[in-house]
């Protein structure tokens, strides 16, 4: 079975979306560890919650980013992680990490990429004004918010949406998508064709 790790510094509403879909089997993994940067951060209860291993690993307790990602690089080698989930992580991973795990590091933005990069995706697109904006799961690579798209979907803004309520359609869609990435790549049918990512049909 896969071993997945979960990289996460807020809230933790998608750590608890792939915890309970590995729960219901609908997932065949193992959520085995949670990375945090933030000791503030709600995810950390919830991993505590459901007895999920948790490394707190703070950057302000390092001298150099080289040294941070060493430490993380520890405990995944450690847990013998076969896939880095990466869900509201709220820092920028190195070229020589995202090497490293090349092709085995997933990214939820809550934008239709490339549109509306950055920590403010949903912000952004609306107070931008546009009509429709979403969701995209992709693969990481050296650039912000740049890696090959495996799933996008859209979601419209209606005149009566406030930017809460549609953070809530957002984080909807998040909760549902994320889960089935990780199990289109458990499977093993994602193939990449360039930039391009090919998903196998069964």
């Amino acid at each position: 079975m896969k071993s997945i790790a979960v990289f996460a510094s807020g809230r933790g509403t998608n750590f608890s979306a792939i915890f309970q879909e590995i729960k219901k089997k609908r997932l065949k993994a193992c959520l085995r560890l949670l990375v945090c940067d933030n000791p503030k951060a709600k995810v950390l209860q919830r991993a505590q919650k459901v007895g999920v291993r948790i490394a707190l690993i703070n950057p302000k307790d390092f001298l150099s980013r080289k040294d941070f990602e060493s430490r993380i690089i520890q405990e995944l080698e450690n847990d013998k992680i076969d896939l880095i989930v990466l869900a509201g992580f709220m820092r920028l991973l190195s070229a020589e990490f995202v090497r490293r795990y090349r092709g085995r590091i997933l990214n939820i933005h809550p934008s239709l990429l490339p549109s509306f990069k950055g920590t403010q995706g949903i912000k952004d697109a609306y107070d931008y004004g546009v009509k429709v904006t979403g969701v995209t799961v992709h693969l990481v690579d050296e650039k912000l918010d740049h890696g090959p798209i495996i799933l996008q979907e859209a979601v419209r803004i209606e005149e009566e949406d406030t930017l809460a309520s549609l953070e809530r359609k957002i984080h909807r869609v998040e909760h549902r998508i994320y889960p089935e990435a990780i199990r289109l790549f458990l499977e093993g049918r994602l193939r990449l064709d360039g930039r391009k990512v090919r998903i196998r049909k069964t």
